[in-house]
């Protein structure tokens, strides 16, 4: 595993979202963004509305559907856990005695066979609202825990961040960035207001701070035939 700094897996999330199907809905493809990001078989995206409610938004693959739907029936499982303690949970289920939830681990191995599971509790704002799921059959990832905490809290607030009502004038400023990402990168609108809103948890700054320098041209997300990086464009004097 290694571990890379925020930018770098920014870069990531918005290079390997241009390159997923537009038709795909945005839950979808950062599902699948984060399975080959961080080198999975499998994940899911789940998000909690109330505290005794998992809705699973998407699946990246058949397997990983099954997974999820064992842990809705039976009640138990890592992504219960990460949801309900707000705690990155690591489960291999290989077979060996000990398991915290022995029905769900022997179901998942006469399906999938030995693989690891990785629940991830998604934060937006500080609070827990949904769960990213990974399924790794050699148990392991490209990424550390942390680049993988952090990747989660990113599309978390990708998906769910931002919700306050907004005046008109700081929508309409909204879309105008997100439009110029929608170029820059050649992805949909929502996607670039993902990626808008995965910046701006980056750098622990509003989304309207990550906007305004997008408009003034000090943040361009241009997409690179060689490089594929955005860069920070500093003033000259």
């Amino acid at each position: 595993m290694r571990s890379v700094d925020a930018s770098e897996l920014l870069r990531l999330l918005a290079v390997t979202l241009a390159r997923i199907d537009a038709d795909m809905p945005l839950a979808a493809r950062l599902c699948r963004a984060c399975v080959e990001i961080l080198g999975a078989e499998g994940g899911a995206l789940t998000v909690s509305p109330s505290p005794d409610e998992r809705l699973v938004v998407s699946t990246s693959d058949g397997l990983s559907a099954q997974i999820e739907d064992l842990q809705d029936v039976l009640g138990e499982g890592p992504a219960q856990v990460a949801l309900e303690q707000d705690r990155l949970v690591v489960m291999p289920i290989d077979g060996s005695a000990g398991s915290a939830f022995p029905v769900f681990a022997q179901m998942v191995r006469s399906i999938s066979g030995p693989v690891t599971a990785y629940a991830v509790p998604m934060r937006v704002r500080g609070t827990v609202m949904g769960v990213l799921s990974l399924y790794a059959h050699d148990g392991r990832l490209n990424h550390d825990l942390v680049d993988l905490q952090f990747l989660a809290d990113a599309v978390g607030t990708s998906l769910l961040g931002d919700t306050e009502p907004l005046d008109w004038s700081a929508q309409a400023r909204i879309h105008q960035a997100a439009g110029m990402v929608t170029a820059q990168l050649r992805i949909p609108p929502a996607d670039a207001l993902a990626v808008l809103r995965a910046h701006a948890f980056a750098r622990s700054s509003t989304l309207q701070e990550v906007v305004d320098d997008v408009l003034e041209r000090r943040l361009d997300f241009t997409h690179h035939d060689t490089s594929d990086v955005e860069t920070e464009r500093t003033e000259e004097p």
